[in-house]
């Protein structure tokens, strides 16, 4: 009996799996993320996010300071475990200059508040262009606002769990405890900045998968981080640190929008579903089958063309 329930259990996630990778699905989510100009868009996330989160981590860490220990550099350090040249260009970064404080004057306060608002409207753009919305721009600063102030309570959130978690090998008892809090701030975030004009549920497919996509980044990370920020610091110094920043925040926000094209489209069937536009298993399977004989047609016309070149460089 127990046999015949796990038989049961591997043919339900066998379908599950092949109708949700089917080529006609992933042909519409790689198409979503062409629309909304997946690459471009997750650089310009990265840049802002790059000039609004040094300065404001700075800030917050100084304001933090006052009342617990807080230090930014040193959460970033520890959460990914960096040694020697990273390590310390990371902490020449965050950290401000002996003797100074990181008080910010008018200027200051004004140059940090248009970063971190150009930012939000960076992430708004993208929730704007994936769910086909109109632009609000500036007119949506108010939420903006809202978002900002979420973004740090969440950044903090996270960095307690890392702190508390986060000891282990890779990070990953802090990684899975991030993933709830990190779906329900997405979720969130869709909402806020879209002004309330995508339901909340048609965004649980985005957060989720975002919160599981982000959560195995971040392991993948404290991986491959040291070693990038290590070779860049040695390398540049303190600018090797922001390239290796740079890069990591690239590669962050490339997962952030290849979830919002998946997940919008993940919305897009299971509508079609309900409304009874499911697939059959027949022409799930039909798709699989034609995908298979084209990926073997293309291999016999490679390995032909190989085995001609082979006989005219050996005639030779």
């Amino acid at each position: 009996m127990e046999g015949r329930t796990a038989r049961i259990r591997r043919e339900r996630l066998a379908r599950t799996l092949t109708f949700w990778l089917r080529p006609a699905f992933a042909l519409r989510v790689i198409n979503r993320f062409q629309r909304i100009v997946g690459f471009d868009r997750s650089m310009a996330l990265a840049s802002s996010a790059l000039t609004a989160l040094v300065p404001l981590s700075i800030l917050i860490g100084a304001v933090v300071s006052s009342f617990a220990h807080y230090d930014a550099a040193e959460q970033i350090i520890r959460r990914y475990h960096l040694t020697g040249a990273g390590a310390t260009a990371v902490s020449s970064l965050f950290s401000p200059a002996e003797g100074s404080s990181a008080s910010v004057g008018a200027f200051g306060a004004v140059f940090l508040t248009i970063s971190t608002l150009s930012f939000a409207r960076a992430a708004q753009r993208l929730v704007e262009q994936t769910w086909d919305l109109s632009p609000l721009s500036v007119r949506n600063t108010r939420n903006g606002l809202w978002w900002i102030l979420g973004l740090g309570g969440y950044a903090l959130c996270t960095a307690s769990l890392t702190a508390l978690l986060g000891e282990g090998e890779l990070g990953l008892v802090a990684s899975a405890c991030e993933v709830p809090l990190t779906a329900a701030f997405l979720i969130w975030s869709g909402r806020l900045l879209s002004a309330k004009r995508i339901d909340w549920r048609d965004l649980v497919p985005f957060g989720v998968t975002a919160a599981v996509l982000t959560a195995a980044y971040s392991v993948g990370a404290a991986v491959y981080l040291p070693r990038l920020f290590n070779t860049y610091a040695a390398r540049y110094g303190v600018v090797g640190a922001v390239f290796a920043m740079i890069s990591a925040l690239f590669a962050a926000m490339l997962v952030m929008v290849g979830s919002s094209a998946l997940g919008r489209e993940v919305r897009d069937e299971l509508d079609q579903i309900r409304q009874g536009h499911r697939p059959s298993d027949h022409e799930v399977r039909l798709q699989w089958d034609t995908l298979v004989e084209q990926t073997r047609s293309h291999w016999r016309t490679a390995r032909g063309q190989m085995s001609r070149h082979q006989t005219k460089d050996s005639d030779h």
